[in-house]
């Protein structure tokens, strides 16, 4: 099983162009490994199965990486740590704070941050228009909220010029009619994610200075 699952990873990061060395991709491994043990007693995600975990949460997590170029990220709704774990792992020169108000999501995110000696991700419990955050070059969000609602809760803890990089699956015509004097869309990137049925899209804004 470990074997089919490594060379699942193998495929999925060579359709991605993307070059990870062993300790990174036994990283992402382990991560699965314990989303599987933990999704048990915790319910972190519906996917039961570690290859489907494998296509729909990791490899779909690494299909953003190219737009995640920044030296702080903000992972909003987290979850079960998506994309911010994966990020964090590829990305160890990123800080990568991982955001939830699931007490039972954190504490895990706390245990893979410690298990897999992610040394640059920190974990906070909370609700996002309610913490207290520095400012962040990037902040992600898969499956959280509209893009009008991620600028109205989470916009504030981006830094002038920074990005809202957002996880999306059909083309989301009606939520890019947003409304912001604050946040302009920069484009919209159509995902081709190995393994993975459906339109996956990718929406970029950016905070305007001032």
């Amino acid at each position: 099983m470990a074997s089919d699952l490594k060379a699942q990873l193998d495929r999925g990061c060579a359709a991605l162009s993307l070059e990870l060395n062993e300790t990174q991709k036994q990283q992402l491994l382990d991560y699965v490994a314990l989303l599987v043990k933990w999704n048990k007693v915790y319910n972190l995600t519906s996917v039961r199965e570690p290859a489907q975990m494998l296509s729909r949460h990791i490899l779909d997590s690494l299909s953003v990486l190219p737009y995640l170029d920044a030296p702080s990220l903000l992972d909003v709704g987290t979850g079960g740590g998506l994309p911010g774990i994966p990020a964090a792992i590829v990305r160890p020169d990123c800080a990568v704070t991982l955001l939830d108000s699931n007490s039972k999501k954190t504490r895990f995110l706390q245990q893979v941050k410690a298990e897999l000696g992610l040394h640059n991700v920190t974990v906070v419990h909370g609700r996002v228009e309610q913490v207290s955050l520095p400012k962040f070059a990037i902040i992600t969000a898969r499956a959280f909220a509209t893009i009008d609602d991620i600028i109205k809760l989470a916009g504030q803890h981006c830094e002038q010029n920074g990005r809202l990089v957002l996880m999306k699956g059909v083309y989301p015509n009606e939520e890019l009619q947003f409304d912001s004097d604050v946040f302009r869309l920069q484009d919209v990137v159509s995902l081709d994610v190995p393994e993975c049925e459906g339109e996956r899209h990718l929406v970029r804004l950016i905070k305007n200075e001032g």
